[in-house]
C-alpha cells in the first residue's frame, strides 16, 4: 500500500512514496480508502522533526485531514458503514500514522459524512481547521454582541473563525493584506485592518478599550495581546505559554482534544450545507507531488488549501 512520509526529518525533499502494510481496523475503528488529504502547516512541522514522535518508529506519515470512502469497519461500529463517503480528522503522531496514505484507520468517532455537494478534495479541507476554529470559539465563550479580532483571517483557520463567529452573533475584526481585504470582508468580517506585527495598534484604533477576544491564527502571540481588553481572552494555536497580564486568559487550542468529537465535526458538516462555512481548495496535486505541495505551502501566499489526490 502507498503512503507518503519520511524516514528521516528535513526539508520537502525528504518526503518519499513508501510501500507500507495495509492497515486493518480494530474495535471501534474504521478504515477509509483515502481520496484526498489536505496539506497543513502541522504537516510540514512533522516532516521537519518539530513534533514529538517518542515511541514511534519511522516512517513518519503526515496529514491531519482526509476524505474518502469507508472500506472496512471494526467490531462495535454501527456507523459509518462500508461504502459511506466520509471525512476524518487524523492524529499522525499516533502509531497508525497520518492521512497521507491510500488507506487509513481511525476511530469511528473521528469520522463524519462528507457535506452534501462537496467533492473529496473540498471535504478534506474541513476537519482539522474547522475543529480548531470551533474549539477556539468554544474556549473563548464570547456572548453574542462581543467583539472578536481574528489574525490570519484569510487563512483556513482564520477564515473558519470569522464565519463561525458571525454565525454566533459576534462583531468581527479581521486582519488582511491589501490583496486579501476583499476576501476577508466576503468571509464576513465587519471591519478589516492591515495585517502585521503591529496589528494590535490598528485594532486599538478601532476599539480603544480593547476587544473582548482574539483568535490568533497568525501566531503573533505576545504581539497581539495588547489588542485584548483587561480580562479578555486570547486563543492561541501553537501552545504559547506566555502571560500577557491584565487578567487576560490565554486559551491554548489543541485540536487533538477534539479528534474524536464526531458530533462537533458533523455539526461543521451541517454548517457547510447551510452555507455558514465555505470550503476553499487552492490546488489539487497528485500524491506523488507531496514535496512540491510542501514547498508551495512554506513559500507562503496560498489562499485556500493545497490537497493531495490519492484517488488513483
Amino acid at each position: 500500500m502507498r503512503a507518503v512520509g519520511v524516514t528521516e526529518f528535513g526539508g520537502p525533499e525528504k518526503l518519499r512514496v513508501l510501500d507500507v502494510p495495509e492497515p486493518h481496523p480494530g474495535r471501534g475503528e474504521v478504515r477509509i480508502r483515502v481520496h484526498a488529504a489536505t496539506v497543513n502547516p502541522t504537516d510540514t512541522a512533522l516532516r521537519a522533526g518539530q513534533h514529538r514522535t517518542d515511541g514511534l518508529e519511522p516512517p513518519y506519515v503526515p496529514g491531519m485531514d482526509a476524505a474518502g470512502v469507508v472500506s472496512a469497519v471494526g467490531e462495535d461500529v454501527d456507523s459509518p458503514r462500508v461504502g459511506d463517503r466520509v471525512m476524518a480528522v487524523v492524529v499522525p503522531v499516533r502509531p497508525r500514522g497520518g492521512a497521507y496514505a491510500d488507506e487509513i484507520v481511525v476511530p469511528a468517532t473521528s469520522v463524519a459524512p462528507v457535506p452534501a455537494g462537496a467533492d473529496f478534495a473540498a471535504a478534506s479541507t474541513l476537519p482539522m481547521n474547522g475543529l480548531t476554529a470551533h474549539l477556539a470559539l468554544r474556549q473563548l465563550a464570547l456572548p453574542a454582541g462581543s467583539t472578536l479580532a481574528v489574525t490570519g483571517a484569510a487563512g483556513a483557520f482564520g477564515g473558519y473563525v470569522v464565519q463561525l463567529a458571525k454565525e454566533q452573533g459576534l462583531h468581527v475584526i479581521g486582519d488582511a493584506s491589501e490583496a486579501d481585504e476583499r476576501l476577508v470582508r466576503d468571509l464576513g468580517a465587519d471591519r478589516v485592518v492591515r495585517r502585521g506585527q503591529d496589528v494590535a495598534e490598528r485594532i486599538r484604533e478601532l476599539v480603544p478599550e480593547g476587544v473582548d477576544g482574539v483568535a490568533d491564527g497568525a501566531v503573533l502571540n505576545e504581539a497581539v495581546a495588547p489588542a485584548v481588553r483587561d480580562g479578555g481572552g486570547l486563543a492561541v494555536v501553537r501552545g504559547w505559554k506566555g502571560d500577557p497580564g491584565r487578567d487576560i486568559t490565554v486559551h491554548r487550542v489543541l485540536v487533538v482534544e477534539a479528534a474524536e468529537d464526531n458530533v462537533a465535526l458533523d455539526g461543521l458538516r451541517h454548517q457547510v450545507e447551510r452555507s455558514v462555512l465555505s470550503l476553499r481548495v487552492a490546488r489539487v496535486l497528485p500524491a506523488e507531488q507531496a514535496a512540491e505541495a510542501h514547498r508551495l505551502l512554506e513559500a507562503g501566499g496560498t489562499r485556500g488549501r493545497l490537497v493531495l489526490d490519492f484517488s488513483s
